[in-house]
């Protein structure tokens, strides 16, 4: 299995971690391509038996193979232009997060993939497949929290910027007309990857929603930043037996509130409460008991050789392969990011938003 990577900085050298991992039993090969010497050569050296490229279309000029694998690293707003090049070559294509720029750019993509029958997936899919996630699930398909009603999913930190106090080098963050957005964008392809794979809607309504930009006095000034620092929204699912489950989102990299989350889906008969990144690995349910609450805590740590930053290539190579796979790909890929691009239209315009699985 060859694996291409467009851009040899942080996010590409993780990918090709993971690619080595899968190397004894795939017999993987790894060909990288950035325009960029320092990172082209920094990469060599931790990865000598990687093929180099200085620049893309020469890279992927060579006939491909059926399971061939483009792996698109570099800024959002390179992410369709690349996306369809490696699509058009003939190969699969797995792209990091954020999918794209906008609903236009995600659907040009879907249709690009199936023209050339490849596969196009988001890297949001990180955090699917953790233990902690399969006990949610299982609590969930059991029926122990009884008819869904009503999920929070709130993350506020007070300075977790990216691109000042986060990579602060990478000031591309801050920049809409790069990053497609702030934190909404950064964190909220993991976030509602993580939402829609538990609930699996058949549609979703933006009620409402907001963006803010809180100010503070490490705010650059020497650069462009547009971009929210906080954002919210009140959702509506629809799941596909069409009961209605309410979502309260709220994501923060900057607030003067307090900081904290809460991540929870209640039920008619009981509750789960848990953490779906690097908080804790504890998955408490709360039921009734004799008419007073009752909480159980279980611990579901990963002791997987896979990590969540390996999720994305080894979800993707099972999923080329034909296996059982937790990938986001082609409609679900789009859907996903459609749910983000509906946030963002709603705050601007003031106006509900409705995304149909159907009409993807």
């Amino acid at each position: 299995m060859r694996f291409y990577l467009i851009g040899a900085g942080v996010i590409g050298r993780t990918h090709a971690e993971a690619i080595r991992k899968l190397a004894p039993r795939e017999g993987c090969e790894i060909k990288v391509a950035d325009p960029s010497p320092q990172a082209l050569s920094g990469f060599a050296e931790l990865y000598p038996e990687a093929q180099t490229f200085t620049d893309a279309q020469t890279m992927l000029a060579e006939e491909a193979n059926d399971d061939d694998i483009v792996i698109v690293g570099t800024p959002p707003f390179t992410h369709c232009k690349l996306s369809r090049m490696g699509l058009e070559s003939g190969r699969h294509v797995l792209c990091e997060k954020p999918f794209v720029m906008n609903a236009e750019e995600a659907k040009e993509l879907l249709e690009v993939a199936k023209q050339h029958n490849r596969l196009i997936g988001c890297c949001s899919v990180r955090f699917l497949g953790l233990p902690k996630m399969d006990e949610v699930k299982k609590l969930l398909h059991s029926r122990a929290l009884g008819d869904i009603y009503k999920v929070t999913f709130v993350y506020r930190g007070q300075r977790a910027r990216s691109g000042i106090e986060y990579q602060s080098e990478s000031r591309w963050f801050l920049d809409r007309s790069k990053s497609a957005g702030g934190v909404g964008m950064d964190w909220g392809p993991y976030d509602f990857t993580v939402i829609n794979d538990l609930l699996s809607p058949a549609s979703i309504e933006v009620a409402a929603a907001w963006t803010s930009k809180p100010q503070t006095e490490a705010d650059p000034v020497d650069t462009i930043y547009d971009v929210e620092g906080h954002v919210g929204a009140m959702l509506s699912y629809r799941l596909n037996d069409s009961s209605k489950v309410t979502v309260q989102y709220e994501r923060a990299s900057c607030t003067h509130g307090e900081a904290y989350h809460h991540v929870e889906i209640e039920g008619t008969l009981g509750a789960v409460r848990w953490s779906p990144y690097f908080e804790s690995d504890n998955v408490v349910y709360t039921c009734d008991k004799n008419g007073e609450p009752l909480s159980s805590e279980s611990l579901a740590a990963n002791e997987s050789e896979f990590g969540f930053m390996d999720h994305p290539v080894l979800f993707f190579v099972r999923k080329v392969r034909g296996d059982v796979s937790q990938a986001v790909v082609n409609e679900q890929a789009v859907f996903n990011f459609s749910c983000l691009q509906a946030i963002y239209d709603c705050a601007e315009s003031g106006k509900p938003q409705r995304i149909e699985r159907g009409q993807i």
